[in-house]
């Protein structure tokens, strides 16, 4: 199972940012994609995950309407498409597959994720 992240870079305050997910090694079934981030001294936070299975959604509360997650089951990828970004959102990003099984996708921030991407930096600033 690998993870391939992309997309990062800077931006400006207000900017929109879309990072893509290109995993391999797995069959889609009842996998999920969450995007993850850890800004410098900060601990892991969940941002969004998505089922691959029906498309089924999760935010952070912090992302107020700013992030939309997606996936191309054809293309075997996910994406974040990150809008109004803040100099809050500067972080590393990472996506993570996890099988989720009969767990409902609304708890896919808490569960453990079997694999990780190695990460893409995001920078808010001007």
């Amino acid at each position: 199972l690998q993870l391939v992240e992309s997309g990062g870079g800077l931006v400006q305050p207000g900017g929109s940012m879309r990072l893509s997910c290109a995993a391999s090694g797995f069959s889609f079934g009842y996998y999920a994609i969450g995007w993850f981030r850890q800004a410098p001294g900060k601990e892991r936070e969940g941002v969004s995950c998505i089922s691959l299975r029906d498309g089924s959604t999760k935010y952070a509360d912090f992302v107020n309407g700013r992030f939309t997650i997606s996936r191309d089951n054809a293309e075997n990828t996910a994406y974040l498409q990150m809008n109004d970004l803040e100099p809050e959102d500067t972080a590393i990003y990472y996506c993570a597959a996890v099988n989720l099984g009969i767990i409902h996708t609304s708890y896919c921030l808490e569960v453990d994720y079997d694999a990780w991407g190695q990460g893409t930096q995001v920078t808010v600033s001007s």
